[in-house]
C-alpha cells in the first residue's frame, strides 16, 4: 500500500503529470493572446477597440481552436516573460524564436514567415496551433488578412 501511494505521489509531482496547455485553454474556453497595441498594422486601437492583422489572426486561431480570443495589451518587454510564466498563452508580433530560446514556436506562417511563441513542452498545443494555422492558410483567410492589413503597409514603406 505504501509503495502505491509513493508511486502515485511521484507521478503527481512529475513533469509528465503537468497539464498540457491545450487542456488549460479548453478548460478556460479562451486563448489569452498578448499583443502590443501600438504596432500598426499588426495591432492598434481604433475607436478604443483593438484591431489589425494580429487581432484578426488571433480571432481566427481561437475560432479554429473552438475557444474565444482574449487579447491582453502587453509591452514588448513583458510579452515573452508573460508567455513563459503562463500569464499569456501566446504572443503575436514578437521576436524571432532564437531571441526567445526559453519558448517553443509555431511553424512559420505568412509571407513574412512569422512564428507564434508559446511555452515549451506542450506538444498537443503545438500541434493544435500548427493545424489551425494550416487551415487558415489553406482556406485563404491568411492571404486575405495579409492583403487587407499588410499589402498597404508594404507599399507605403517601399515608397518612402
Amino acid at each position: 500500500m505504501r509503495l502505491s501511494i509513493g508511486v502515485l505521489l511521484a507521478l503527481a509531482i512529475s513533469p509528465l503529470a503537468q497539464a498540457e496547455l491545450i487542456d488549460e485553454v479548453n478548460d478556460r474556453g479562451e486563448l489569452r493572446i498578448a499583443v502590443q497595441a501600438d504596432t500598426p498594422p499588426y495591432a492598434f486601437k481604433e475607436n478604443e477597440h483593438l484591431t489589425g492583422f494580429d487581432v484578426e489572426l488571433g480571432q481566427a486561431l481561437a475560432k479554429e481552436l473552438d475557444v474565444r480570443a482574449e487579447f491582453i495589451e502587453a509591452p514588448a518587454e513583458e510579452a515573452i516573460p508573460g508567455v513563459e510564466s503562463g500569464k499569456f498563452d501566446i504572443a503575436l508580433d514578437q521576436p524571432e524564436p532564437e531571441q526567445a530560446p526559453q519558448l517553443a514556436a509555431s511553424e512559420p506562417y505568412g509571407s513574412e514567415a512569422r512564428v507564434i511563441p508559446f511555452q515549451k513542452d506542450n506538444p498537443a498545443f503545438e500541434t493544435a496551433v500548427n493545424n489551425a494555422l494550416q487551415r487558415i492558410k489553406e482556406d485563404g483567410r491568411l492571404a486575405a488578412l495579409e492583403q487587407k492589413w499588410l499589402k498597404g503597409a508594404r507599399e507605403t514603406s517601399a515608397g518612402q
